[in-house]
């Protein structure tokens, strides 16, 4: 089908919901205008002892002219007050209060038009009791509202007998509190259409027994198991977004115990932003984590509106966050450098769909190891502040090519420090990670090496202030566990694992990107900034839950293997070495390593040492690289 012809397919879809619209608009007119007929009837009838016709206020009534008159001015007086542009389904205390009002309006009309239009016709006595007035101003209100009322009741109505037998899946809602009440009012009001609410459940004890939107309350999250087989259910919506992170997580692990698909609403947070979702989503591996998400303190964030703010590695899954995160504050300029064009590409398209000309998006193609290249980009954007998120992070490849390692992460960070005091930039924050504590692998030294750069080059610039984020496995960014896992159940598994006790911290990319602009805030130079990470996670339960999550079983639709460790690999990370310690900050959720012991000229000579090993790319450059990080052990080349 052309476009020309979808356009008139949709064009005709709506001209056909117009007419539909309008002709239920004249119906409600007609209803209206009958019913108030049919008021003014009746009180003619309750104050006239039951004669209508033989009544002086009776003659009036069926006087054909007075009573198209007040018809017509009963559905004129409606239409004014907005009473035909409300949805009937959704009828509440406003339509309430405008029908009353509109009511009250026609009775002083009706009055107006019985006392001064028609003031001697068919013999009417001088005044008719104003109690008649009162009643017909109650039975007018009752012709406006029942209608409307009666329809929201019965579209509201629960009828799980009747609704068996569509074929829409059997939904169980996890918590009877103002968001439970609203995903039930959404399935009610077919706005999923795929499933209705059968059984809810909540932990308060006082709601057991009772109806949320008509809905039972039938026991407690503990239940979940038994009424989930007792009740038939498909599906589970967890509607609890004021419980803590953790108690979250349990009631998933309940609930994906069981054969339901589970899902979970919006956060008070999303539901109340402009624009944000208003339906239940799939679970997702974020929500395993048991620690609360980490929020970005925008106070502290204001030093980057109306800045140059120069990214490297800005491509890159987290750098790319970074830009995103920075953009909320209105930075002056943006610079993304990367050495991967498609992907600095892609964000550049980004940040200029969502913020037009707002910001001053530029992109630079270039390595960190170039340092001609970094000082052409230091020297045209003279940044404020510098995100240094370039870098190779995979242990096993790394381990094959030390040398490249050094090159890049080592040496990289190095030379952008350098330009950064050069070019005296404020600020410069550092990407690092937990393996770069007590590290067993290359790419963890690399990591290490970098953070005492940081403490190096604070101690020698008088012009940057630097500091470094150490973080742990980050969920879904380029080459971690979990795209590997996924694409390992797309191709029917076997998903591998390479030992059964490994653990690993994760965090969210959007929780990287917040805690390094945090840390750049609150950065007074030299720190190494450490997230509470929560507790860590089994990457055997992890691929566990991800073979739940995409809708298979454990062992029998997708298999699990164990691969075995790989070189460099531990089976556990930590976040912080015995002598650094702790130091907290305004944030609980941030903290800061006790800077060590730093011989700055014995660290020079070491550096210079190794620049010059990772050059000859036939040397074993390990032994070299021990000399500056001592907790590093290897194995003789043999």
């Amino acid at each position: 089908m052309s476009i020309t012809e979808k356009d008139k397919d949709m064009t005709a879809d709506y001209k056909d919901t117009e007419v539909t619209a309008f002709l239920k608009k004249i119906i409600v007119c007609i209803l209206d205008f009958a019913l108030f007929s049919v008021a003014n009837l009746a009180m003619c009838y309750l104050t006239q002892n039951g004669h209508i016709t033989l009544s002086s206020y009776g003659k009036i009534a069926f006087n054909y002219p007075h009573f198209i008159m007040v018809g017509v001015m009963a559905v004129i007086v409606n239409w004014s007050l907005g009473l035909y542009r409300s949805v009937w389904k959704f009828v509440g205390n406003d339509e309430i209060v405008r029908g009353t009002f509109a009511a009250a309006v026609e009775t002083v009309l009706l009055f107006l038009i019985d006392r001064v239009l028609f003031p001697n016709i068919f013999g009417v006595p001088g005044r008719l009791a104003w109690f008649a007035y009162l009643l017909g101003f109650f039975l007018i209100d009752i012709g406006i509202l029942a209608p409307r009322i009666c329809f929201r009741i019965i579209k509201k109505a629960h009828i799980p007998i009747r609704k068996s037998r569509d074929g829409r899946k059997r939904v169980m809602i996890v918590g009877a509190g103002f968001m439970g009440n609203f995903i039930i009012d959404a399935f009610v009001n077919n706005q999923y259409r795929n499933g209705y609410p059968i059984v809810a459940v909540d932990d308060n004890p006082v709601k057991k027994g009772k109806k949320i939107n008509g809905v039972k309350v039938a026991g407690t999250c503990a239940d979940i198991p038994l009424l989930t087989s007792k009740y038939k259910i498909d599906e589970i919506v967890i509607c609890i977004p004021s419980a803590s992170k953790a108690r979250q997580k349990e009631i998933i692990d309940i609930s994906m115990k069981t054969s339901a698909s589970v899902k979970i609403s919006p956060s008070v947070e999303e539901f109340l932003e402009p624009g944000g979702p208003r339906k239940a989503r799939k679970i997702e591996i974020s929500d395993l984590l048991s620690r609360p998400e980490v929020k970005l303190d925008k106070k502290v964030c204001r030093y980057l509106v109306g800045k140059t703010i120069l990214v490297t590695g800005g491509g890159g899954s987290i750098g790319s966050e970074i830009c995103m995160q920075v953009a909320r504050y209105n930075p002056k300029t943006i610079v993304v450098f990367d050495i991967y064009e498609n992907c600095a590409f892609e964000l550049e398209n980004d940040l200029i769909d969502k913020y037009d000309d707002q910001i001053d998006v530029q992109v630079r193609i270039g390595s960190v190891r170039d340092v001609d290249r970094l000082r052409e980009i230091f020297s045209e954007f003279k940044p404020d502040v510098v995100f240094h998120a370039a870098a190779h992070k995979h242990v096993p490849l790394m381990e094959d090519s030390p040398c490249e390692a050094v090159k890049n992460n080592v040496f990289g960070t190095y030379n952008v420090a350098k330009m950064a005091d050069e070019f005296k930039v404020p600020k410069m924050v550092i990407l690092s990670t937990d393996k770069a504590v007590n590290p067993t692998n290359v790419m963890g030294c690399t990591k290490r090496i970098t953070e005492i750069i940081v403490q190096y080059m604070n101690k020698i610039s008088d012009n940057t202030q630097y500091a470094a984020v150490r973080f742990g496995n980050v969920l879904g960014s380029h080459g971690s566990v979990i795209p590997i896992f996924k694409k390992q159940i797309e191709n029917g598994g076997p998903v591998k694992v390479t030992h059964p006790d490994i653990t690993r911290y994760f965090m969210t990319i959007p929780e990287a990107a917040q805690l390094v602009c945090q840390a750049g805030g609150i950065a007074t130079g030299g720190e190494v900034f450490v997230l509470d990470m929560g507790e860590p996670v089994k990457i055997l339960d992890l691929a566990k839950n991800l073979i739940r999550l995409s809708g298979y079983r454990v062992g029998e639709d997708i298999k699990i293997v164990f691969t075995g460790l790989r070189p460099g690999e531990k089976l556990y990370e930590e976040l912080l070495m015995k002598e650094e310690g702790l130091q907290d900050t305004d944030n609980k959720l941030i903290h800061i390593g006790r800077p060590i012991e730093l011989d700055e000229r014995l660290f020079f000579q070491q550096l210079k040492q190794l620049e010059e090993a990772s050059k000859e790319e036939n040397k074993d450059i390990r032994p070299l690289i021990h000399e500056i990080v001592p907790t590093y052990h290897y194995q003789e080349k043999r």
